[in-house]
């Protein structure tokens, strides 16, 4: 897993209106916290905050005046109709040290034709060196007939990951695929078919 690096200052403005003003020259305001520190209060641009955040659970290097650490953003609050990151929550991490993350769950293959896919989890807990998270796990779905599923303690992890999650839990199974009903106009249709021919039949004799 690859680090970014990102420039970070120091912030020593506070509330909504500070905030309003960072975001207005296109920069992020964040929190550091973790390891029993302070919390520290910084401001980093904003463009490549948003590139960054586009990796799952991408690892960050905090680099400027008086900052120099590795971090996880572990809370992101976006705005709801233009999407830019209005703040980020950051946790501290050491080089070594384990944390526990989340990664996305991903499938590879088709189900028998009879069956459909369900999904039950679209990500899993696993615990990692935090320099070494996975991107994700893949499970391969092929053939996998109606009745089977898989659960988080049969994913075959990547190197040095374990699970953090119940291992019972069902990750995805393969359901039956719905009977599709008749549609109405048919039956109509042949239901006024069925009385022109006793109809007709009638009418010859």
């Amino acid at each position: 897993m690859s680090e970014v690096r990102i420039a970070a200052e120091s912030r020593t403005t506070f509330g909504k209106g500070a905030a309003r003003k960072i975001r207005r020259a296109d920069k992020v305001p964040a929190v550091l916290y973790g390891h029993g520190i302070d919390p520290k209060h910084l401001t980093l641009p904003g463009h490549e905050v948003l590139l960054a955040l586009r990796t799952p659970n991408v690892l960050i290097h905090l680099k400027g005046e008086g900052v120099d650490e590795l971090a996880l953003p572990k809370g992101v609050q976006r705005d709801p109709i233009k999407g830019f990151v209005e703040h980020v929550d950051l946790l501290l991490v050491k080089r070594g040290e384990k944390v526990t993350v989340e990664i996305p769950v991903t499938t590879v293959g088709d189900v028998h034709t009879d069956g459909l896919l369900d999904l039950q989890l679209v990500a899993v807990a696993v615990e990692a060196e935090a320099t070494h998270i996975p991107t994700g796990v893949e499970v391969d779905v092929e053939g996998l007939e109606v009745g089977n599923s898989v659960t988080a303690g049969q994913l075959a992890l990547p190197q040095g990951a374990t699970l953090a999650a119940d291992p019972e839990v069902v990750v995805l199974q393969v359901i039956a695929k719905p009977v599709e009903a008749p549609a109405e106009g048919g039956e109509a249709a042949e239901g006024a078919a069925a009385e022109g021919e006793t109809a007709e039949a009638a009418a010859a004799e």
